[in-house]
């Protein structure tokens, strides 16, 4: 959310005050109250029925357009939308997506960078892919990186949360939260820097250089975590934070025993990682060049979770490996049956189906079948299992597709 004005139009507050009275009249229904609870217990691995997730993500645009929304002023126009968008979830989705009493004011931190900047070839497209334009040519372009320095702007966070307060405060709880999504991306951050193809390369043609910017990445990230720790900026994300790519963080092993309100540190918390630009690869690349950087990073953290849309098949014996691991990716190219067999009860079997079917012509039949044969497959093992919805870039103008999905999921995992 960008710096806000010290007051916006009388008629754009009464518009966002009546939305967020929907929203805190949907939070406290017991319906809510019955998904926490089944979040709680799925994380906690108990064999409850699976739960389903669902984030529109690149498609809210076709499911509440810029027509839609009813403020003039461009931040009541943001609020609007960040309300107007849990509203619709409650009322159409048939998931297990829950909506919280509050208003979530984040801190402001300033982060210095990593001492180079990713540069792209964007498309004419809106929503098309870029293209690398490596910045780091050789391994002396190493010595231009930087660790980033972190500096938390209390003054800058103080008038946010007395905006939010202001504005709607006694119908929502504004809550005052720093950083709690604590996810590591290595791979994707230094293939920005270096270019993908590049990298491939380099782990053949060039490994000593490939293995000196990942240990620069883990001890940077090290360091930025300590000095969110020292600074007291991490908060809690064992309530409604999406974990990642995942579905929500509710849990009652986290924080842990000792835990000092004051002073969250990463034990009492949800790590992440993942290397997708590593799909391509062989399983023993994979852990020679991302891995064993990635693991060191979330040792701290008191449950983790790993992958996202590659496939991670034949890379479970070590991604398994993880401390505190508790969800591991599932992406809608791996093999179901070979996952499930693996995995089986060990840690929750986050589940991502292919998103394309909401695209084109539209099989609710497909659908049902698609997803029963995960749901079957992994009762059949004693997987505790997550279906998540995400990377659905349109629905072809088709809002109700989305309705009738998580219908059909609703019904399937019953």
């Amino acid at each position: 959310m960008p710096a806000t004005p010290p007051s916006i139009y009388s008629e754009d507050r009464q518009i966002v005050r009546d939305l967020a009275r929907r929203v805190a009249e949907i939070a406290v229904g017991p319906i809510m109250a019955t998904r926490r609870d089944l979040w709680r217990r799925h994380n906690a691995l108990e064999p409850v029925r699976p739960v389903v997730y669902v984030d529109p993500q690149g498609a809210w645009c076709e499911l509440i357009s810029e027509d839609a929304l009813l403020c003039r002023d461009k931040v009541a126009r943001g609020i609007e939308l960040a309300l107007r968008r849990r509203i619709y979830v409650a009322e159409h989705f048939a998931s297990d997506n829950v909506i919280e009493k509050e208003w979530v004011v984040r801190k402001v931190i300033h982060h210095s960078g990593w001492g180079l900047t990713p540069r792209r070839t964007h498309s004419d497209d809106a929503r098309g892919a870029f293209g690398f334009e490596p910045v780091i040519l050789a391994a002396d372009d190493l010595k231009k990186l930087r660790f980033p320095e972190i500096i938390y702007d209390a003054v800058a966070t103080r008038e946010q949360h007395d905006f939010f307060q202001a504005l709607f405060g006694d119908i929502l709880e504004v809550r005052l939260k720093g950083v709690c999504d604590l996810s590591y991306h290595l791979m994707n951050q230094y293939t920005a820097l270096r270019g993908l193809q590049e990298v491939l390369v380099d782990m053949l043609d060039n490994p000593q250089m490939l293995h000196e910017a990942m240990a620069f990445f883990e001890e940077g990230h090290r360091r930025v975590l300590r000095q969110y720790v020292e600074q007291d900026l991490l908060s809690l994300n064992n309530d409604n934070t999406p974990i990642y790519t995942s579905g929500y963080g509710y849990t009652d092993q986290l924080p842990q025993p000792g835990y000092d309100p004051d002073h969250v540190r990463p034990e009492n918390m949800w790590g992440w990682a993942e290397a997708q630009e590593m799909a391509v690869v062989s399983p023993e690349m994979h852990a020679e060049f991302a891995f064993p950087y990635e693991k060191r990073l979330l040792m701290p953290f008191g449950l983790n979770g790993y992958g996202c849309c590659d496939d991670v098949t034949r890379k479970l014996d070590f991604v398994l490996t993880i401390p505190n691991l508790r969800r591991v990716s599932i992406s809608p190219w791996a093999n179901v049956e070979q996952c499930a067999q693996r995995i089986k009860g060990e840690v929750i079997f986050m589940w991502k189906p292919q998103p394309a079917h909401l695209v084109g012509a539209f099989n609710p039949s497909r659908i049902e079948s698609y997803l029963r044969h995960t749901v079957e497959t992994a009762r059949h093992h004693g997987c505790i299992l997550e279906i998540v919805l995400l990377d659905t870039h349109t629905c072809n103008n088709h809002p109700e597709r989305f309705d009738e999905w998580t219908r059909i999921a609703h019904q399937t995992v019953s």
